[in-house]
């Protein structure tokens, strides 16, 4: 009997020099991806992946840079073992790395698409003091009520962003709005809460101004059918069709990412997950999330081979 298999994509903040080099060294299609994505927008990924610069935390360059990594080892691995997926799913922009892999949009498409969803993030923060807190050790209902709290009594403006597991929540706002609740959330209990080092306040009504433009994006090069669902980060529900894609991952910007919700709602449903992409983020998170399902991984050609090895 086969197994049923979620496959899962990481986001922005996985990225690391040097990532995706062993695919790059090992296969040819692996170098044409990066030959092919390099004259799709117009800059070097070799440099990007392989040479210390810093283009690689800009989001407008992370985020087809995380995509590119996870195709290459989405593709090599099915290459080497065509599988069916159960479900698939990301985190943040790794939603856009399982669309590409339900076959919804080409890859070098997805390339282009989340290079210009990057840039119309950073324009929607142009001019604003723009910033994420991850608050660590709080209960999502406490950090809710602060920021609702600090919203309509105080017109601050923060939210919400990132589901990550219990006690790990990610808000997003402007920076001194985040910075003057950093003692608020320590007296509620947090353990810890840390400014991130970003300029974009993802997945608040701060990128209100982008989903306009990235929608005709998407409308422009997603495709049906799909190959498999693919869990929302909105709703943590499964979506089969482009105009369900055009509209959650556009709503996505504003909204927060509800990982660890499609997670849970996840588990149950499959016998294991495979991340693909760089490092083990998602991996991590998943293992506190739903302790039962076991997270493989392929993010070079020695996790690739001992997958492989584990389904066999």
């Amino acid at each position: 009997m086969s197994q049923k298999i979620a496959m899962v994509f990481p986001g922005q903040g996985s990225q690391s020099i040097g990532m995706g080099k062993a695919f790059y060294d090992a296969s040819d299609y692996a170098k044409e991806m990066v030959e092919k994505a390099s004259e799709r927008i117009g800059t070097d990924f070799k440099k990007l992946l392989f040479e210390e610069n810093d283009k690689i935390d800009q989001t407008a360059y992370t985020q087809p840079a995380i995509l590119l990594v996870s195709m290459m080892a989405y593709k090599l691995f099915q290459e080497a073992r065509p599988t069916k997926p159960e479900l698939l799913l990301g985190h943040s922009l790794g939603e856009i790395s399982a669309v590409c892999a339900a076959g919804a949009v080409d890859y070098l498409d997805a390339v282009e698409l989340v290079h210009r969803r990057g840039e119309l993030m950073q324009g929607a923060c142009e001019g604003v003091e723009a910033g994420m807190m991850v608050i660590v050790g709080l209960d999502d209902e406490s950090v809710e009520n602060i920021c609702r709290d600090a919203r309509n009594k105080e017109n601050r403006q923060v939210w919400p962003a990132n589901y990550n597991q219990d006690g790990q929540l990610v808000v997003a706002g402007l920076k001194p709005d985040l910075q003057s609740l950093e003692s608020t959330f320590k007296e509620a209990g947090a353990k810890r809460a840390l400014l991130l080092n970003m300029s974009v306040a993802s997945h608040c009504p701060l990128l209100a101004s982008a989903q306009q433009p990235l929608r005709d994006e998407l409308e422009r090069v997603l495709h049906d059918p799909f190959t498999a669902p693919v869990v929302s980060n909105v709703t943590a529900k499964p979506y089969h069709t482009k105009q369900q894609a055009v509209e959650l991952l556009s709503e996505q910007l504003v909204q927060p990412v509800r990982y660890k919700q499609s997670i849970a709602a996840v588990a149950p449903q499959v016998d294991l997950a495979i991340e693909f992409g760089n490092g083990k983020v998602l991996a991590g998170l998943n293992r506190r999330i739903a302790r039962e399902m076991k997270t493989l991984n392929v993010f070079d050609t020695d996790s690739l081979q001992a997958t492989l090895d584990a389904l066999s």
